[in-house]
């Protein structure tokens, strides 16, 4: 389904989009941030929220990194301020940046088990799926934010995986 160099090009993607979102919602009224926009987790400082929580609860099923408090209802109003999100964020991306350096192919191709609170049982599924869904999560609700920063006439930068710099670029 997915391979290691995948995952790491996946972790670099986010990382890289995060940044870019930081750099436009530090510039922005704290205010307009908590405004209600309209989307599922309400507004933009929501929603960030919600994205980072999300990373954090897969990565602790297999990293050592702590779970975040809470559960998914929980998850919008987990970070109180952007420099708290941006904090977090920037841990987070060094933890999935970190991990995907060492993902690899068997763990890749195992499956995964674990305790969903969402559906409050047990749940076993192949790793590749829940990987691709991690990653997959925190581009649709990036893109909610894009959506929104845009509505409020934030300049934001080209989202597209194709233009991400490449770090081997001279």
């Amino acid at each position: 389904m997915i391979t290691p160099d995948w995952v790491r090009m996946m972790a670099r993607y986010g990382a890289w989009q995060n940044g870019n979102q930081a750099g436009v919602v530090r510039e922005l009224p704290e205010a307009d941030l908590r405004a209600e926009r309209g989307a599922f987790f309400g507004s933009v400082l929501a929603t960030l929220s919600h994205v980072v929580w999300g990373d954090r609860i897969w990565l602790c099923r297999w990293t050592d990194l702590p779970k975040p408090p809470g559960g998914i209802a929980d998850s919008a109003g987990w970070l109180a301020t952007v420099e708290d999100w941006a904090t977090m964020r920037a841990e987070t991306d060094a933890a999935m940046t970190a991990w995907a350096a060492r993902c690899a192919q068997a763990e890749l191709d195992a499956d995964l088990t674990w305790h969903s609170g969402a559906l409050g049982r047990e749940v076993t599924k192949p790793m590749a799926l829940c990987v691709t869904h991690m990653f997959n999560h925190g581009t649709h609700h990036r893109g909610q934010v894009h959506a929104m920063l845009t509505a409020m006439g934030a300049g934001v930068p080209d989202t597209d995986l194709f233009v991400m710099p490449d770090p081997d670029a001279a």
